[in-house]
């Protein structure tokens, strides 16, 4: 039985916490992040690599905006993976997510991910158990490839309560700012939430031993893009990066 239960599992911030003093902080962050990016962009010595996952209007587009908005887009790209195109779908499921793994000194946002082909396929019907299991640990030995390269990865999985995802997409509906993200297709999450969360569970357990999920709280924008920020500073600062230094020719 997994040791994950995301049902009982919080989607909001402590009470206690100051909203505007965990803003302030975030900022401080956020300004952190750009200055340690540079200097890893500049010694080109590792890559990061973050994965985010989450249900629909899980804040996925916002975390990015807000999160990654100061940085030089010379050093950082994002992707999203999709439905798979007639292409992709001729080649082992992990081709397509592999050239895109960032070079070192990059930083790389998966904006859904690989794990899209343990989780849709399954609520879906596309694949069996069987087939996830051997996915889980082929997973598993793409992401220790990477950590071998110097790619240092961060998965956060943004955790919203059901309540908050019909208000989001109640929201796409009456903001014609926002009728742009809103699809039918999403609906369907909702009707299939328990096999998600299921799914969830097991990527956590399986594809989480040497690299750990994070599970972020986000029905508050305000404290998910804290956590995000406060962990890639974290990470960034445990590298020791070190700006080059100065050499002449001979």
């Amino acid at each position: 039985m997994s040791k994950y239960n995301l049902s009982k599992t919080s989607t909001r911030a402590p009470e206690k916490l100051d909203k505007l003093e965990i803003k302030e902080k975030t900022l401080e962050y956020i300004a952190r992040i750009d200055e340690l990016q540079n200097i890893l962009y500049a010694e080109s010595k590792w890559s990061l690599l973050i994965v985010l996952q989450g249900m629909d209007a899980s804040g996925k587009d916002g975390a990015v905006r807000e999160v990654f908005s100061a940085m030089n887009p010379q050093g950082v790209m994002v992707k999203s993976f999709k439905k798979p195109t007639k292409e992709e779908l001729s080649h082992d499921f992990l081709w397509r997510v592999h050239k895109y793994v960032p070079k070192r000194g990059m930083i790389q946002i998966f904006n859904r991910s690989h794990y899209e082909d343990v989780l849709v396929t399954r609520v879906k019907g596309i694949i069996d158990d069987d087939t996830a299991r051997k996915r889980f640990r082929l997973i598993n030995s793409f992401e220790d490839l990477l950590n071998e390269a110097n790619t240092k990865i961060l998965k956060f999985y943004l955790h919203i309560s059901k309540e908050e995802q019909k208000e989001r997409f109640q929201d796409r509906l009456n903001n014609p700012r926002k009728h742009w993200k809103f699809n039918p297709e999403d609906l369907k999450t909702s009707e299939n939430w328990g096999e998600y969360e299921k799914y969830y569970e097991e990527v956590f357990e399986n594809c989480g031993k040497k690299i750990p999920w994070i599970i972020v709280p986000s029905d508050q924008n305000w404290y998910k893009e804290y956590i995000i920020a406060k962990t890639i500073v974290k990470t960034l600062e445990s590298l020791n990066l070190k700006y080059p230094k100065l050499q002449f020719n001979e």
